[in-house]
C-alpha cells in the first residue's frame, strides 16, 4: 500500500514516483478557488485526461447490464479471501500485471475486512465487493494498468463522494493513485463520513475563495477551449507590447508632447498614451496651445492626423476591398477577417495590427446583441477605417516611434469608439479633444486617462493653421460666461439658444385658447428643456360651430387670434391635389429603403431649403422623419405615401420657409388659422402640410362652423393630431368677412330692455 504523503505546493502533484519524498500518492480535497488554483486544476484535468480518469458527478450503481456481464464472466461466488481476490480479477480485468493485481486485490480485501469488523454480513460484503468490481472494470480500468507507473496515474472526481464511492476512490489512492476531489459546496457532506480526514487532505492556499455558484468541469473546459481558440486566432505574437499611460504625468497636452525617448527605456515596449481632454483649461490660450501642439509634433518629426467632430464613414470604395464572408464564430471571423491587414513594410508593426484587431474583435464580442453579422460590421469599420489612415501613422515606421492620432469632438458611437481602443494599442497617442465638458464621448475604457476641466468652449475645427485659429478676448469669454448665468437654468433665454426642439399638443378648453395663444411657449403648461432640447406645448385644435349662435362676435373671436406671424387659410384645399412640385421627381432618392436619405437631400441640387441655418435645416428633416416614421398619414409604407410627404414637406410655400427660419424655439411661436365654411375639406397634401407645422412647433387653429368632418379624412386612426371643441351651434353658408374691418374687441348688443329704457328716457 502507499503512504499518503504531504505537498509542498499543487504542482507535486506532477512529479514521477522517483522524484518523490518518499513512496507515496497525494489525495486532496479542493473546497475553494483562486487563480492558482484554476490553473492546477485544468493542469490536473489535462493529466487526468492523458492518464487517469476523471468522474463527473456520483458513480452510478451497476445496471442489470453490467451485473449480467459480472455474473456470467464470475458468476455468483463469493469469499472474503485475498486469494479469491486475486483470482477473480485475473480473470475479470486481465490486462492488470501481477504487481497491480496483488494492489488491488490487497486494497479490496482490506477494506472488505474493515466492514465486516463494523457488522456488516456476507450479504452486504458480496454486494459491496460486485460493485467495487464494477466500478473497477466500467470507470476505472484506465487507472488500474498505470498503478506502479512512475508517471503516477490520477483520478479527478467532482462532487462529494458518498460512502462507497469514498472507500473505492480509498482503495485506488492505496494502490499507487493520486487523487483530487473538487468540492464545490465545502467539506461539510465529506467530514460525515472522514471526520478526523483520515483518508485525504485538504488544500489549502492564499486568497482561496468559495467556488463560483456556476462553476463545474463543463464550464472549465468551455473556458479553456474558448483560450485555446483565441490562441490559435492570435496568431504569431509581437515581439513588442504596449505600454499605455502608466508613465505618464497627467498632465494632458505635455504627456502628448513627451519625447518618445524620454518614456521609457524598455526594449520590448513602446511607450503610448490614451487621454481624452473634456472642457478647457483656459479659455483664452487653448485654441493658440493646439495650434502650438500640432506644430511642435510635426516639427519633431512626428506623424499626425488630426479628425474634427467625426470619423468619416467608410466609403464604398473602401469597404469593397475588404475581405469578408459568412461566420457561425468568433474565431472564423478573426482568423479570416484578419488577412485584410497587409503591412508588408514592417511585418513586426503588421502583428501589432492583427494583435489589437484580435483584442478589440474579442471584446466587442462580449457585449448584448454580439451577433456574427453584427461584429462582421463592426470588423468592416475597423479594417477600412486602418487601412485609411496606416499610411499616414507609420510610413517609413520604426521602434520605438508614436505618432499621434487627435480627435476633435470625441467619439460619437460604438464604431468609432471602438477604432479608437484600436489605435490605443497600436505605437499611436490618442488624444480626444472635448473642448465642451458637457457634451462626453460615446467612449469608455478601462485604460482611458481622463482630465476634466472647470471651463467650457465651443470648438468645431482643431487649429490646424493661423489663418483659421480664432482666440477670444478676456471681454468675449466675460460674455459667455455672463451668458450661461443669465441663460441656463434662469427661465431666461438668449436669442436661437436652442437648435432642438419637439413638439407637445396641449389638449385645452376653448376659452383657454385665445389666452393660450398670444403667450409664448415658455409660459405654457408642459414647457421644458433637457440636453439642449425645448420641448414646446402646441395648440393644435379644430373649433365646431358658432359659440350662442354670434356670426359677428364669431369673426371678432377668430380676428383676436391674429398675431405677426399669423398665416390665415380661407378654405380647403390649401394645396391642390396635382398641383406642381419639382420635388415629386426626387422623392424616389430622398426616401429609400424605409429611410429618409438626410444627406443626399441636402447635397441635392432640387433642396431649396441649403440657405437656412444648419439646426433648423436638421430640424425640418428630423419632424419629416417622424411624420413618416409615425405614420400620421393614411397610406403610409402602403400605397407610397410616404414619397409624397417627402415631397410635399421639401417644397413649402416661400413665407412658410421664413417664419421657419425666423422661429426661435424659446419665443412666441408661428400660428396658422384655417378657415372651413362649406363642404369642400383638406386634401391629403394639406394634412400632410399641417401635420408637419404641427410637429414643428406651430399653432393650428381650424374654425369649421358647420361641424363637418373637414379635417379627419387622411388621418391613421388613433394618429389625429387636432382637440376638437363644440362651442356652438352649426351655422352654414358664412361668408369669410373683411378682417380690416372686424374689431378685435367683443362687440356687446343691446337686449330689447336696453332698447325700451334707453327711448323711455
Amino acid at each position: 500500500m502507499f503512504d499518503h504523503i504531504e505537498l509542498q505546493k499543487p504542482g507535486d502533484f506532477f512529479q514521477p514516483l522517483k522524484s518523490r519524498p518518499r513512496r507515496g500518492i497525494y489525495f486532496y480535497r479542493i473546497n475553494g478557488c483562486s487563480d492558482e488554483i484554476m490553473d492546477f486544476i485544468w493542469q490536473y484535468y489535462n493529466a487526468a485526461m492523458r492518464s487517469g480518469t476523471i468522474i463527473e458527478g456520483r458513480l452510478p450503481n451497476p445496471d442489470n447490464k453490467n451485473l449480467s456481464y459480472y455474473n456470467e464472466m464470475l458468476g455468483p461466488q463469493f469469499m472474503l479471501d485475498k486469494q479469491f481476490i486475486s483470482a477473480s480479477l485475473k480473470k475479470w480485468l486481465p490486462r492488470m500485471n501481477n504487481y497491480q493485481n496483488d494492489a488491488v486485490s490487497s486494497a479490496i480485501f482490506d477494506t472488505l475486512n474493515d466492514l465486516r469488523n463494523k457488522g456488516k454480513n456476507d450479504n452486504m460484503l458480496k454486494n459491496a465487493y460486485i460493485k467495487f468490481m464494477c466500478w473497477l472494470y466500467y470507470k476505472f480500468e484506465r487507472i488500474i494498468i498505470r498503478l506502479g507507473d512512475d508517471n503516477v496515474p490520477k483520478l479527478l472526481y467532482e462532487g462529494s463522494p458518498g460512502k462507497y464511492e469514498l472507500l473505492m476512490i480509498r482503495m485506488l489512492a492505496g494502490s499507487g493513485c493520486d487523487v483530487v476531489l473538487l468540492q464545490y459546496e465545502g467539506d461539510v457532506t465529506y467530514l460525515t463520513l472522514d471526520p478526523e480526514s483520515d483518508y485525504s487532505e485538504e488544500l489549502k492556499l492564499p486568497g482561496m475563495k468559495v467556488f463560483p455558484t456556476d462553476f463545474n468541469l463543463k464550464k472549465l473546459r468551455e473556458m479553456l477551449t474558448e483560450k485555446e481558440n483565441q490562441e490559435r486566432m492570435y496568431g504569431p505574437a509581437p515581439s513588442v507590447l504596449n505600454c499605455t499611460n502608466a508613465w505618464i504625468k497627467g498632465k494632458g497636452l505635455d504627456d502628448i508632447r513627451t519625447p518618445v525617448t524620454s518614456r521609457g527605456n524598455d526594449p520590448n515596449l513602446f511607450y503610448n498614451c490614451f487621454i481624452r481632454l473634456c472642457g478647457v483649461e483656459d479659455k483664452i490660450t487653448y485654441l493658440n496651445d493646439l495650434f502650438r501642439l500640432q506644430q511642435e509634433l510635426r516639427g519633431s518629426g512626428r506623424k499626425v492626423v488630426i479628425v474634427d467632430e467625426q470619423i468619416p464613414q467608410p466609403t464604398f470604395d473602401e469597404i469593397g476591398k475588404i475581405h469578408k464572408g459568412n461566420y457561425a464564430k468568433l474565431e472564423q471571423l478573426v482568423r479570416d477577417m484578419d488577412t485584410n491587414i497587409s503591412y508588408p513594410q514592417d511585418t513586426e508593426l503588421q502583428k501589432l495590427m492583427s494583435k489589437a484587431f484580435t483584442d478589440v474583435m474579442v471584446e466587442l464580442s462580449k457585449e448584448k446583441d454580439s451577433s456574427m453579422n453584427r461584429l462582421t460590421n463592426k470588423a468592416v469599420y475597423l479594417l477600412c477605417w486602418l487601412k485609411r489612415y496606416m499610411k499616414e501613422l507609420f510610413k517609413s515606421w520604426k521602434m520605438p516611434e508614436i505618432a499621434c492620432f487627435i480627435y476633435m469632438g470625441g467619439s460619437r458611437n460604438d464604431n468609432e469608439s471602438a477604432f479608437l481602443k484600436l489605435l490605443s494599442k497600436l505605437p499611436v497617442d490618442v488624444l480626444i479633444l472635448i473642448p465642451d465638458k458637457n457634451k462626453k464621448g460615446a467612449l469608455e475604457d478601462k485604460l482611458l486617462y481622463e482630465l476634466t476641466y472647470d471651463d467650457s468652449l465651443t470648438v468645431a475645427r482643431y487649429p490646424q493653421d493661423a489663418a483659421s485659429l480664432r482666440v477670444g478676448t478676456v471681454a468675449y469669454h466675460a460674455e459667455k460666461e455672463l451668458d450661461k448665468v443669465m441663460y441656463q437654468d434662469s427661465g431666461m433665454y438668449r436669442n436661437q439658444q436652442y437648435g432642438r426642439a419637439d413638439a407637445l399638443v396641449l389638449s385645452t378648453m376653448y376659452e383657454e385658447i385665445d389666452i393660450l395663444w398670444r403667450e409664448e411657449p415658455k409660459y405654457r403648461p408642459n414647457f421644458d428643456v433637457v440636453n439642449d432640447t425645448v420641448t414646446i406645448p402646441v395648440i393644435c385644435s379644430k373649433i365646431s360651430g358658432v359659440k350662442d349662435n354670434d356670426v359677428e362676435n364669431y369673426w371678432v373671436s377668430i380676428k383676436r387670434l391674429f398675431t405677426p406671424d399669423t398665416i390665415v387659410f380661407d378654405h380647403f384645399p390649401i394645396i391642390e391635389p396635382g398641383a406642381p412640385n419639382p420635388m415629386k421627381q426626387a422623392s424616389g432618392e430622398f426616401f429609400r429603403n424605409g429611410r429618409l436619405q438626410k444627406e443626399i437631400i441636402k447635397r441635392h441640387k432640387l433642396y431649396r431649403y441649403g440657405v437656412l441655418r444648419e439646426e433648423i435645416q436638421d430640424h425640418i428633416l428630423s419632424k419629416l422623419e417622424i411624420m413618416i416614421n409615425e405614420r400620421f398619414i393614411r397610406g403610409t409604407f402602403e400605397n407610397g405615401m410616404e414619397y409624397t410627404i417627402v415631397s410635399t414637406v421639401l417644397n413649402l410655400d416661400k413665407t412658410i420657409v421664413r417664419l421657419i427660419q425666423k422661429f426661435d424655439f424659446t419665443k412666441l411661436n408661428p400660428k396658422v388659422i384655417c378657415l372651413s365654411l362649406d363642404e369642400r375639406s383638406m386634401s391629403v397634401e394639406d394634412t400632410i402640410f399641417i401635420t408637419f407645422l404641427s410637429l414643428i412647433g406651430f399653432d393650428v387653429a381650424v374654425f369649421v362652423p358647420t361641424g363637418y368632418r373637414t379635417v379627419e379624412q387622411f388621418f391613421n386612426p388613433g394618429k389625429e393630431l387636432f382637440v376638437e371643441h363644440q362651442v356652438g351651434e352649426y351655422v352654414y353658408d358664412l361668408r369669410v368677412p373683411n378682417f380690416s374691418r372686424v374689431s378685435d374687441k367683443p362687440v356687446t348688443k343691446k337686449t330689447w330692455r336696453d332698447k325700451f329704457f334707453k327711448r323711455g328716457k
